[in-house]
């Protein structure tokens, strides 16, 4: 007995776990598979006869006009992502293959939840320019940044600084309380760091215990001072006690001002870095 592929076809695209659709020219659904519950959080009936728009995330509208206006033109898009709201307010990420069917007048799409996708490759991309302990901005992408403020300081004349901070006897607490205890401190200094710089401005972690801070468009020297005074006054803050008695380790500053210490980033890097040795040895000498 032969098999009924028209009776069964529903049934199949209703067994997909990819969510189908049908919308027409005007953005109605007119049809979704089952799979849209888990998808959206949503049953097919909530959904026919609503508008599509209504669901997707705001920040991706005109992307997705832009989408809708190519499938509508004839041209097939099978690989074009972008973010829905759910039922209960979560985000959704889809990968959509969409065409448009002459023969009924509207856009078949077929939508796959990549949202484990999305976090993944969000977190690499995460891992890839910052550290992976304090969070902070990495080596190589504090580099980047230094050589753009680098060429926007000399294209509009201003003025920049470098500062290079270097955790004083930092191994002791490695050394007294294990390397646990350092990593928190560690964290705590990053977190301080961030508190003392503006949204425009950039705390690195150059490795081990030494960080960074890239202080852009500034006007007058005294305001370096006055930011490496502020470090220093919160750096010198004692530790909460959850830290068990963990004494808040000091730290020594160096500090490069474009253009005056140097006109390229390398310059600049190599001043700040011999400033906060400079004074790290005369620290000593002092004891």
């Amino acid at each position: 007995m032969p098999v009924d592929l028209q009776a069964l076809y529903p049934k199949l695209i209703h067994l997909m776990l990819d969510t189908v659709f049908v919308v027409d020219r005007d953005n109605q659904i007119v049809f979704v598979s089952d799979a849209c519950e888990a998808l959206l959080g949503y049953r097919a009936n909530e959904l026919v006869g609503t508008l599509i728009t209504d669901y997707m995330h705001p920040d991706d509208l005109a992307a997705t006009r832009a989408s809708i206006v190519r499938v509508m033109n004839g041209q097939s898009h099978v690989d074009f992502r972008n973010r829905y709201i759910r039922k209960d307010g979560s985000v959704v990420s889809i990968l959509w293959a969409a065409f448009w069917s002459q023969e009924v007048e509207a856009r078949i799409g077929v939508a796959r939840n990549v949202t484990a996708l999305a976090k993944a490759e969000e977190e690499l991309r995460f891992l890839a320019h910052h550290d992976p302990l304090t969070k902070l901005t990495n080596r190589s992408l504090f580099n980047d940044r230094l050589e753009s403020a680098v060429h926007a300081a000399h294209r509009h004349q201003n003025s920049l600084a470098l500062l290079f901070i270097d955790i004083n006897d930092f191994k002791g607490i490695n050394d007294a309380h294990g390397h646990a205890a350092g990593d928190r401190v560690l964290c705590e200094i990053a977190r301080r760091l961030e508190r003392c710089v503006r949204e425009t401005d950039t705390v690195a972690r150059m490795g081990g215990d030494e960080f960074t801070v890239l202080l852009t468009d500034i006007h007058s020297p005294s305001a370096v001072f006055d930011k490496v005074e502020q470090i220093l006054a919160v750096m010198a803050a004692p530790l909460g006690a959850e830290f068990d008695g963990i004494v808040m380790p000091s730290c020594s500053i160096g500090v490069a001002c474009y253009p005056a210490d140097g006109e390229d980033a390398d310059t600049l890097l190599s001043h700040a870095d011999g400033e906060m040795y400079r004074i790290k040895n005369r620290r000593r000498a002092m004891r």
